[in-house]
């Protein structure tokens, strides 16, 4: 049993309530390390059993959490808090007083919710009543001293950390393919089969133009890449994977593999969110204003100029960015020309959408002041334009087309080279590998069964796993020998290269290398009067030559007939396109491409004629439709037409066999009212002029296809 040292500050109000032990560590790595302090801190639940407290609480919530302005919010803090402020705590326990609190906010809190309900705070040392003056000046101090000491150990510690960064010493973690030698200078990794994969990334890079096509490619080969474990600090050896695309965007984007050193590539800032300062990590900065630079610091595996290609190229890529609109990784869009136009009006980059019932009909555009309420400088359908465009590159390279198939022939007789180099390598690792494995299975006693049997396995798992490799090898080796026929047939590709492009078996994006390969830019302007579109190319290499056409005209403007244009002009003015495409296809008229008119067909007819109008009927109640006629009135659609017919009842269509429109107040006024109310009366249609007895019963409601008859 634990005997009982009661305190004079105690009283027997406090042994009443429940004693608080709170806990906390600033990080991870001192709840992992710093076991001594915890332990401490643990004992601190038996002093208070000591001072005669029954229940004791331990808080403990709040281990690995920073207290500093701008951290998470402390759950185990904020618990504290409440259980003071409920009155149930009679004495708050901590080793010290910076594990309650590192900020002046925190701390005055707690010290005027502790005041108010009574609650005594303990150290390590002392017990403090916040009733007397003195303890209060005590506390105080200790707070304002905490504070100093956190601000003066971070000061301390960010100007050691800026100081070793300024000699280029200050490195936390080497990137894959980078290790220290003895004299701890940072150097390759002497593995050439890491060095050979770095390598090969910047490649593929360089041929694909694309972050995400190069992530592709890997994964595709199934070629695996050295990546470091990120939850085993220390010496470890990379773990060979196939990577990710992040793993890929990073390492084209870090400086340290162009031979720079930099520290401080991303701001921190503290900003306040719902109340709460709340730390976040800015952007990354360029690397040269970084606040230390120091360019060839070591080896890099590219040099500085194609690092910084590198990253123009990544820019012009990002279309939702800042950068270029310019397109310098080929997509698989239809555009022959997508990145390469330029407008000479206002100097942007023109853009490409797709048309069409497949989406592959390009139309560029220069998107001008169109998002303020103007217009595009430039608009025009791509497929003649990429037709000219094709005869003048065809003009220019066929004369090289043989020369092009005996460089097809070299190329296709050392296929997949990335792909056999990091396979060979990979293979010499597995027959290393395989051979320890046979060493320590070899040196094991076999009557030693326990430990001979998975020495065993992993032999035989490495052996397995290199006549995989192997095998992959051969069929590389396979695909890499072309028969006499295949030489032949390249040879003859080369001699009619324009049948060759011209193809619809030759793939978009080889074309587009090709022109991307050929030109550095094209810059286009509109002629008005009449419509030409004057092409000036650029050319790889400085030349540069002038090209006209006619711009190529919309075929909906051409096609599209007077008639169906009238009866959108008419009714747009209150009917929906639904409506529109309705009445249409009833009067049988046709679209400009002879396809039945549809809501998306009649709104795209309205935007290339100026027509304004609406998706959807604007609703009006003082016009009524020949069936909401009927209804309004209680008598039938035939009754309605009769009354029209015979002038008494004014109806109109806004174009033929559209929806009749009746007003309201005509169905309320004389003679209609006093016709239909006899009717209702006497269930005969009298009407002026007529015979008595040869009208018939017309209050029933139409039968069948009224509706459809009169197309209400």
């Amino acid at each position: 049993m634990t005997a009982t040292n009661p305190h004079p500050k105690i009283t027997a109000e406090h042994r009443s309530r429940k004693a608080l032990v709170y806990i906390r560590q600033s990080s991870i790595q001192q709840v992992r390390e710093n076991l001594e302090s915890q332990r401490l801190q643990y004992g601190l639940a038996e002093r208070a059993r000591r001072f005669g407290f029954q229940e004791v609480e331990v808080i403990d919530s709040d281990l690995g959490c920073s207290a500093s302005i701008g951290a998470a919010t402390r759950a185990g803090f904020e618990r504290v808090i409440s259980a003071v402020a409920m009155g149930e705590v009679g004495l708050l326990l901590s080793r010290e007083v910076s594990r309650l609190s590192r900020t002046d906010k925190d701390w005055c809190h707690l010290l005027e919710v502790c005041q108010i309900f009574g609650t005594l705070i303990g150290d390590e040392e002392q017990i403090y009543d916040l009733s007397t003056l003195d303890d209060q000046l005590v506390l105080g101090i200790k707070g304002t001293l905490s504070v100093i000491e956190l601000k003066v150990l971070r000061l301390r510690m960010e100007q050691g950390r800026e100081e070793k960064a300024r000699r280029g010493e200050l490195l936390y973690r080497l990137p894959t393919g980078y290790v220290k030698d003895a004299d701890h200078r940072v150097i390759l990794d002497p593995d050439q089969r890491i060095q050979q994969a770095i390598h090969s990334i910047f490649r593929k890079f360089r041929d694909t133009c694309s972050l995400r096509q190069t992530w592709k490619w890997f994964r595709d080969q199934e070629i695996e890449l050295p990546t470091k474990n990120p939850y085993r600090p220390g010496k470890v050896r990379p773990v060979w994977k196939l990577p990710s695309l992040s793993f890929i965007v990073e390492l084209i984007k870090n400086p340290f593999y162009a031979g720079a050193y930099v520290y401080g590539r991303r701001s921190r800032e503290t900003i306040l969110r719902d109340g709460r300062l709340i730390k976040r990590a800015g952007r990354l900065r360029p690397a040269e204003q970084c606040r230390v630079f120091i360019p060839d610091h070591h080896e890099g595996y590219i040099s500085w100029e194609t690092f910084q290609e590198n990253l123009a190229m990544i820019q012009r890529n990002n279309l939702h960015g800042d950068g270029d609109a310019a397109v310098a990784a080929v997509r698989r869009g239809q555009g022959l020309l997508a990145g390469l136009l330029r407008c000479g009006h206002c100097g942007r980059k023109l853009h490409v959408r797709y048309w069409g019932k497949s989406g592959t009909i390009p139309r560029y555009f220069c998107q001008g002041d169109y998002d303020n309420g103007g217009s595009y400088c430039v608009s025009f359908s791509g497929l003649g334009v990429d037709y000219r465009f094709s005869e003048e590159i065809l003009e220019l390279i066929s004369p090289l087309g043989v020369e092009a198939s005996l460089e097809a022939l070299k190329r296709l007789q050392n296929r997949h080279p990335d792909r056999r180099r990091a396979l060979t390598l990979q293979l010499q690792q597995l027959d290393y590998e395989t051979q320890r494995a046979f060493e320590q299975y070899d040196e094991v006693d076999p009557r030693n069964r326990l430990v001979a049997a998975e020495l065993e396995r992993r032999w035989n798992t490495k052996m397995e796993e290199r006549d995989q490799l192997r095998a992959s090898l051969a069929s590389l080796d396979t695909e890499a020998s072309l028969s006499s026929e295949e030489r032949e047939r390249i040879l003859q590709l080369g001699q009619d290269f324009a049948e060759v492009w011209e193809d619809e078996l030759c793939p978009m994006d080889l074309k587009k290398k090709i022109v991307h390969a050929l030109i550095e830019e094209v810059t286009v302007t509109l002629a008005p009067e009449p419509p030409m579109l004057h092409f000036v190319i650029h050319w790889k290499g400085g030349r540069h030559n002038a090209l006209v056409m006619e711009k190529p005209r919309s075929p909906v403007g051409q096609k599209t007939s007077v008639e169906a244009l009238e009866i959108i002009r008419s009714m747009a003015v209150r009917y929906g396109d639904d409506w529109i495409a309705a009445v249409l296809n009833r009067n049988g008229l046709r679209t400009g491409k002879n396809k039945r008119w549809s809501q998306t067909r009649v709104a795209t007819a309205r935007r290339n004629h100026s027509i304004p109008g609406q998706r959807r009927t604007i609703p009006d109640p003082g016009i009524l439709s020949l069936k909401q006629a009927a209804n309004y009135a209680q008598v039938s659609q035939n009754t309605i037409l009769r009354l029209g017919q015979e002038d008494l009842l004014p109806m109109k269509q806004c174009a033929p066999l559209a929806p009749w429109e009746i007003r309201k107040a005509d169905l309320e006024a004389e003679p209609v009212r006093g016709i239909l109310k006899r009717l209702r009366k006497t269930r005969k249609l009298s009407l002026p002029g007529d015979l008595a007895g040869r009208q018939g019963s017309l209050l029933v409601e139409n039968k069948g296809n009224d509706n459809e008859r009169h197309y209400d």
